[in-house]
């Protein structure tokens, strides 16, 4: 079965929302609302079996750590299987876990359960991200790119602070199971996508795309950000103190909405300008945001922080990937979305180990603050890429496949 596009309208301007990209958001709100609903759940859930923050830090750590690896492979596995059949194992592996997710508290059944449903998402957003991409007019890429970061954030802005709430309403196991079940029933949208898509221009491999400046500038710096959003979401909960619960749930949520807001308006901001300009004004407001959330005993700054911090992230998220995307033809396009996601999820799982470890000998409040120093350390590549215009992707020479 092979989805139909949309005609172009006459006044010429190709529309934005078509048919095959309703059917994707099928699969992208599964899998956003599967892997946020959990995301904050799983490491309390960790938390409370007794094994303290290093655990928390581990469950993440786990989750990231196959997203990473399965990232760099599944360019290969889309080549090989296509869109359909890849996309449809991530949404598979993914969410069957999620089922028998509580039936131990030992964190040996955790981490294994946190392992596959790493790799599951790593081969989802790989899959499903080369197919939304070709989905999208060139012309309206950053727009289009920033419909469907609100389209994945709103299960974040719903599913974070819902989790945490939803555990001492209902207990972990209907938590994960709502998130098992959600991944799963996604699958019935992917026949209606296409299967293929024939790319233009040379095929960039990972290994080329790992030694292509012009990719690996923007790469480093979502790294740096990105460590600050797998510490929010994973020790959020635990930093501020157990009376101020509700400052938590309601800190996700801001954090969300705003990364969510400044990802659309750098959307239409990068069709209309270089979004290059956008990249270090993101770090530098992220981190900013980091250092304010520091002051855990305060709800004000706290909601401040996390607010500056999912602002610079939107950003950074939307201008870093349609920078990437404008680098390389469209056959590159897998290997884009595998260098950027690797990045993001890198980035939250390292962030989240070394905070575990760091946290217990400085305190929450100076290991968020040391978290900023690191993330300004980024500066340095966000500044040079600024500097250094990239030629139109034909001018240019590209990697062979490796």
């Amino acid at each position: 079965m092979t989805a139909t596009t949309n005609p172009p309208p006459a006044s010429g301007r190709p529309p934005l929302v078509t048919t095959p990209l309703l059917l994707r958001f099928v699969s992208i709100i599964g899998a956003s609302t599967s892997l946020f609903l959990l995301l904050s759940v799983v490491p309390i859930y960790a938390d409370s079996a007794g094994g303290g923050g290093s655990s928390a830090g581990l469950a993440t750590g786990a989750l990231m750590l196959t997203t990473v690896i399965g990232e760099l492979a599944a360019p290969r596995l889309v080549s090989r299987f296509g869109y359909r059949v890849a996309l449809a194992a991530g949404l598979f592996l993914l969410g069957a876990p999620a089922l028998v997710l509580t039936l131990s508290g030992s964190m040996v059944w955790i981490v294994a359960v946190c392992l596959v449903r790493g790799l599951g998402f790593a081969v989802t957003i790989v899959a499903g991200g080369a197919l939304t991409v070709s989905l999208i007019p060139p012309e309206r890429r950053g727009e289009g790119l920033a419909l469907v970061g609100i389209v994945s954030g709103v299960p974040s802005l719903v599913g974070l602070p819902l989790g945490v709430w939803l555990v001492d309403q209902v207990g972990y196991t209907p938590i994960c199971v709502a998130g098992g079940l959600i991944a799963l029933a996604s699958i019935a949208a992917v026949p209606g996508l296409p299967d293929r898509e024939p790319g233009v221009g040379h095929a960039v491999g990972v290994a080329a795309g790992l030694r292509t400046a012009a990719l690996m500038r923007p790469v480093a710096v979502f790294t740096a950000t990105a460590l600050g959003a797998g510490i929010v979401v994973t020790f959020l909960p635990l930093a501020v103190p157990a009376a101020s619960a509700e400052v938590v749930t309601a800190a996700l949520f801001v954090q969300s909405a705003a990364a969510m807001a400044a990802r659309w308006a750098a959307g239409r901001h990068g069709d209309r300008h270089d979004p290059s300009g956008l990249v270090l004004p993101g770090l530098l407001v992220s981190a900013a945001g980091m250092l304010l959330t520091a002051f855990t005993a305060s709800p004000a700054a706290v909601l401040s922080g996390v607010a500056l911090f999912g602002i610079g992230f939107g950003l950074m998220q939307n201008a870093t990937l349609t920078l990437m995307y404008g680098r390389v033809p469209s056959a590159g396009h897998a290997t884009v979305t595998a260098l950027w996601n690797f990045a993001y999820d890198a980035g939250m799982g390292a962030g989240a180990l070394a905070f575990g470890a760091l946290a217990p000998h400085t305190g929450y409040p100076w290991a968020f603050a040391l978290t900023a120093a690191v993330m300004l350390t980024a500066s340095v590549p966000a500044w040079r890429d600024r500097t250094r215009p990239v030629p139109p992707t034909p001018a240019r020479p590209i990697p062979a496949r490796d």
